[in-house]
């Protein structure tokens, strides 16, 4: 039996059940979806994708045997891995600010099923399921990315392609025929390399096991960057298909998802400055104007009043920093460095 495990994000809903049109009831697999979604959100993923598929498809349940033809999909707020011939869900810590996150289902995939997996990556943004695909392709099974050219969000298909082999980049009708050939072929044997520490580590975090430091300083080393959700010392992972980060408690970063965290920290930070700056003004003002009105060191009025016209030209000049911020993404600056280095960097509506 082989095991298909899917990621995806932003604009997954159409890409899942165009992709499962295509699969047999009978199909000689068990597949396994992550789709992110909000903790607070409907819970409704599997009971769409059964208005569409004549497979079985369900919530994971924790603990319950793995069935072949059938799909399983995370639940909200739980990781989805694969532990033996069964399918856990836990409240493992985060992954690039996901849970459920796709890395965690690909990664156990590959430790406990090594070539027997195919694993997909759908639409969505930033990258979570490239350094899963990664190991799932060291480990001998068949990564598939889907088309960027098809995906609604072409940013994680994209990421896959810069930092794996893929063995096929395909659109949504191709990878339904392509999974349903290679689950009518014999199991693959060969191609499967031993399992690496650090794949066995950020299996057993994912599965709410505690990890010794010792254990993580064995598979990465320590950084000056700090963890955005806890705010713990980051380790820098020495061996991954990306430049990734976990930290002791263990959330999970690729660089991509810090840099749009950086983003947003500093627009935030520069909003708490204007806001700063914009009370300022309206408290300078108010002292202004109660000397005047008090005919009381008109010298000292006339201060305030030049001070809050130079803080409100200030809190200008960042209003114009704030608007021009755009997010940093990896993959404009690669598509910058390899057109003309000194052009500038193409805003997110520009690109496509």
């Amino acid at each position: 039996m082989r095991i298909v495990v899917v990621g995806t994000s932003a604009g997954g809903l159409p890409a899942l059940q165009e992709l499962l049109r295509g699969i047999p009831s009978d199909i000689n697999a068990a597949l396994f979806i992550v789709q992110h979604t909000s903790p607070a959100g409907p819970n409704l993923l599997a009971e769409i994708l059964r208005r569409t598929t004549s497979l079985p498809v369900s919530n994971a349940l924790n603990q319950e045997p793995i069935r072949r033809s059938r799909v399983y999909v995370a639940p909200p707020n739980r990781h989805m891995v694969l532990v033996g011939k069964q399918v856990w869900t836990t409240a493992g810590p985060k992954e690039n600010h996901c849970r459920p996150a796709i890395d965690p289902l690909f990664r156990s995939a590959a430790l406990h099923y090594g070539s027997r997996v195919i694993g997909i990556v759908l639409t969505g943004t930033l990258d979570d399921g490239t350094a899963g695909l990664w190991a799932i392709k060291e480990r001998g099974g068949v990564a598939i990315v889907q088309h960027p050219d098809e995906a609604e969000f072409a940013q994680m298909p994209l990421n896959a392609l810069t930092h794996v082999r893929v063995d096929h980049c395909l659109r949504l009708a191709q990878i339904g025929a392509l999974i349903v050939r290679l689950a009518s072929e014999p199991r693959p044997e060969m191609g499967e390399s031993p399992v690496a520490k650090d794949l066995e580590v950020e299996t057993r975090i994912a599965n709410e096991e505690v990890v010794s430091k010792r254990e993580l300083l064995q598979i990465g080393g320590p950084t000056v960057f700090t963890c955005p959700e806890c705010h713990g010392a980051l380790l820098q992972l020495k061996r991954s298909g990306i430049l990734r980060f976990r930290c002791h408690t263990g959330h999970a970063f690729s660089v991509q998802t810090l840099l749009s965290q950086l983003t947003m920290d500093v627009e935030a930070n520069l909003w708490t400055a204007i806001r700063s700056m914009e009370e300022s003004v309206l408290l300078l003002d108010h002292v202004a104007k109660h000397l005047q009105q008090a005919s009381q060191n008109e010298r000292l009025a006339a201060y305030f009043d030049r001070t809050a016209r130079a803080t409100e030209r200030d809190a200008t000049t960042v209003r114009q920093v704030v608007l021009k911020n755009e997010p940093l993404d990896i993959q404009r600056l690669n598509e910058a460095d390899t057109t003309d280095p000194s052009a500038p960097i193409p805003r997110e509506s520009e690109r496509f």
